[in-house]
């Protein structure tokens, strides 16, 4: 009586509000809950005091993202308020306490969106200092359905953290894969007198303005458009040229050793060259027909036959010019040739008196030549040979000055050419 009595007692206390509730009555005598004595209580006094108790073993819940942790908003319910309305006199009950994510799709959706990183593919930068790489790195994408699911799961589980399922996203160029086709095809090289500073000079600028050129697949490279006109504004100074079979001071010499080094190597990484011609006057630092003369209206040209980039490396140093070709590998090697078809004797020099003797122009042989590309496979075999060109370069003149005698020089005296050649040898 006095239990049933001081459940009375309470609930007019409460007033009107449990009535409003619809919670009037109290617990059955001698129930127990979750540990927790609530017999003869009022039923919300009773759901009260259990769930305090159930309090303590409320499990925080933590999300593992690629972005760091976070903890949703987690609400928690329980079946306390049914236990007491069925519970029986004496009976002896354990609570349940669920974890509930209301926001789950629509959070889990935000968070697998800002979790997706694309993939960074790797690139190169090529300038006439040589090549550098940046490093690829992986993208992230995350699984909605996976990690709405695996969340949830372990909300009912209880368990303290989940992580959101998320796969690597691989980039599609890697630095390996640069590094692999930007592999030396071929390199060639002349020497040049440094002494001779303004031919020197305008060797160094040709090479200059040509190192660090790209050519894109089918793309076609321009010898005068890459180095521009060889006029004193454009920096270039005067040194000898070839012109109409002699040397001659013009501005810009030197430049066509540039244009030859380059062409040479230009055939052996198997770009196509389209437009190139000869001198006049055979010259002495590539063989026959394996020249480029360039000049306001003649140019060397190739493209590159390859689907991948190619790449001119090109430097001057010490009186040698190097240019170098990268590119990725065909698998075949190409060998620029060189062959002399006849050998034209040059005219009988011209001898004149001076005051010392000494030799005015060396005598030079002509020659008919042409020049062929030949191709090998990997396994060593010739698969082509192309005739690049044919030539014909002019003989030269020899010209000597003999010093002048005392005795009066007879007129129209002249010597022949073997006596001129023994006399007056070449230099």
């Amino acid at each position: 009586m006095k239990k049933i009595f001081a459940c009375i007692t309470a609930l007019l206390l409460m007033g009107s509000a449990v009535f409003l509730l619809g919670s009037a009555g109290c617990v059955k005598e001698g129930v127990t809950v979750s540990g927790v004595a609530v017999g003869g209580m009022p039923y919300p006094a009773a759901a009260a005091a259990v769930r305090e108790k159930l309090s303590s073993a409320r499990v925080p819940f933590t999300l593992h993202t690629p972005f760091g942790d976070t903890m949703p908003a987690v609400s928690y319910t329980d079946n306390v308020w049914e236990l007491l309305k069925k519970a029986k006199k004496n009976g002896v009950y354990e609570a349940t306490l669920q974890r509930e994510w209301v926001e789950a799709e629509r959070e889990i959706a935000a968070l697998c969106e800002r979790a997706y990183t694309p993939p960074k593919d790797a690139a190169l930068t090529f300038t006439r200092f040589g090549f550098s790489y940046t490093a690829e790195a992986e993208g992230v994408a995350c699984d909605y359905v996976r990690s709405l699911a695996a969340a949830l799961h372990a909300l009912r589980a209880g368990e303290r953290e989940a992580s959101l399922v998320t796969r690597a996203l691989q980039p599609a160029v890697t630095r390996s894969s640069l590094e692999a086709r930007t592999q030396k095809l071929a390199a060639f090289s002349t020497q040049f007198d440094a002494s001779k500073t303004a031919r020197a000079h305008n060797i160094a600028l040709a090479c200059e303005r040509i190192a660090g050129s790209t050519l894109a697949p089918g793309e076609s490279f321009s010898f005068n458009a890459a180095v521009g006109r060889r006029t004193a504004e454009n920096g270039f100074l005067e040194a000898p040229v070839i012109v109409d079979g002699a040397y001659v001071q013009g501005t810009g010499g030197g430049v066509c050793q540039v244009s030859t080094t380059l062409m040479n190597a230009a055939l052996r990484a198997g770009l196509t060259v389209t437009e190139s011609r000869p001198h006049s006057l055979a010259v002495g630092y590539v063989p026959p027909s394996l020249d480029a003369m360039v000049s306001r209206w003649s140019d060397l040209k190739f493209y590159n036959p390859y689907p991948y980039p190619v790449y001119l490396a090109g430097r001057c140093a010490g009186g040698e010019i190097t240019f170098e070709i990268y590119g990725k590998p065909d698998g075949r090697r190409y060998v620029p040739q060189s062959r002399v078809l006849a050998r034209i004797p040059p005219p009988p020099p011209k001898v004149t008196e001076g005051e010392e003797d000494r030799t005015v122009r060396a005598e030079k042989e002509g020659i008919a030549s042409e020049s062929r590309l030949l191709v090998y496979d990997a396994a060593g075999r010739r698969v082509e040979n192309r005739r690049l060109r044919k030539d014909a370069f002019a003989a030269v003149q020899g010209v000597y000055e003999k010093k002048r005698s005392e005795a009066a020089p007879r007129e129209g005296e002249n010597a022949d050419r073997d006596g001129a050649a023994k006399k007056f040898p070449k230099i």
